[in-house]
């Protein structure tokens, strides 16, 4: 296909792959490392990181932060390759643990869920790059307005489009009546105002894909758009190398298109996920004040919200009846696998 390495920084990924992060727990020190040793960029999920620590329930902000070292450590005894982390700007305490990360020099904090404008002043004087996250361009020229007031641009882009799994940055009619643009139609769009910005800036922003990408000719049609990466995040559940419980992975196997649903988060933002029988039984019984709230995304009200998404998410990476995130196209996601298979998959 001849696809170039993706350079962010003076950071060279020799494959252009950025794995996706997928919390709670789905991509921790494990595949981030197998990703990252293959040649790509292997991404840790921050969000409730902790939550296997003795007293995460109890001092959940510590048992957040010492898991943030605990995980890159790891990934760095695995690994030469690039690191980074993804920490949600909604999250509660989200200065804390950026802080934690860059402690710990990650090479890359990816953000998304909001706009991650406080991410320049977060990193002054290291060097870790900042990668947001934004589903239009319109996002992106906010970003870009802001950071230059702080005396630098975004290092690169991820432009996640409608087909992502997870929380998402669309409307929920938009969604359900599948009226939105398509992905390779927003990552021309900023291209376009990337390519601007490095001409008047002198600088460098890559772009970089995500959302639905499962097939060579997804990739080729996405470079053909401007692309110069492309994120990956759930055809690495079902492999040897991630973290996940085994009954995590099995969902995505058995997983056809009628079990994709997009449901509407107790944060209030729509998200694409597997259907589950926590999800149903939840929609039917509807509100109920939720109890031991961990406090850890900023728009979620404890007593609207119809369960604990913290709660959902580590249940079913446990193995257990919860919440399981996932992107578009989950039908042809079919098999076991290990992550190098799957990078062969997509580039040869």
């Amino acid at each position: 296909m001849g696809l170039k390495e993706l350079k962010i920084g003076n950071l060279t990924a020799k494959i252009p792959i950025v794995q996706g992060a997928m919390g709670i727990g789905v991509s921790l020190s494990g595949l981030a490392a197998a990703v990252a040793d293959e040649g790509g960029i292997g991404t840790i999920s921050g969000v409730q990181i902790g939550f296997r620590e003795p007293d995460f329930a109890t001092n959940t902000v510590e048992a957040n932060l010492r898991a943030i070292g605990k995980e890159i450590k790891k990934a760095r005894k695995k690994t030469k390759g690039i690191i980074a982390i993804n920490l949600m700007a909604a999250m509660s305490n989200y200065d804390l643990y950026v802080k934690k990360a860059v402690e710990e020099k990650i090479d890359l904090v990816v953000s998304g869920a909001g706009l991650p404008l406080a991410l320049p002043k977060l990193v002054e004087g290291t060097s870790t790059k900042i990668v947001p996250i934004v589903s239009s361009a319109k996002a992106a020229k906010i970003i870009i307005k802001s950071y230059l007031k702080k005396g630098r641009l975004p290092d690169a882009f991820i432009v996640e489009g409608p087909l992502a799994g997870g929380h998402l940055g669309f409307k929920m009619d938009e969604l359900l009546e599948k009226k939105f643009m398509p992905l390779k139609d927003i990552v021309r769009e900023v291209k376009k105002l990337t390519r601007d910005a490095e001409q008047k800036h002198s600088a460098k922003i890559p772009v970089i894909a995500a959302g639905g990408i499962r097939t060579a000719e997804d990739i080729s049609e996405l470079k053909c758009a401007g692309s110069d990466g492309f994120q990956i995040a759930s055809m690495f559940v079902p492999t040897v190398e991630c973290n996940a419980h085994e009954n995590f992975k099995l969902a995505y196997i058995n997983a056809t298109e009628e079990d994709e649903i997009i449901i509407e988060s107790p944060v209030g933002m729509p998200a694409r996920a597997i259907k589950t029988d926590f999800l149903i039984n939840s929609t039917l019984q509807g509100s109920a004040e939720v109890s031991g709230c961990y406090n850890c995304l900023s728009g979620c009200n404890p007593s609207k919200a119809p369960y604990c998404i913290s709660a959902a998410l580590i249940n079913a990476v446990n193995g257990q009846d919860g919440i399981i995130f996932s992107g578009s196209k989950i039908n042809s996601i079919n098999k076991m696998s290990t992550v190098k298979e799957v990078i062969k998959s997509l580039i040869g």
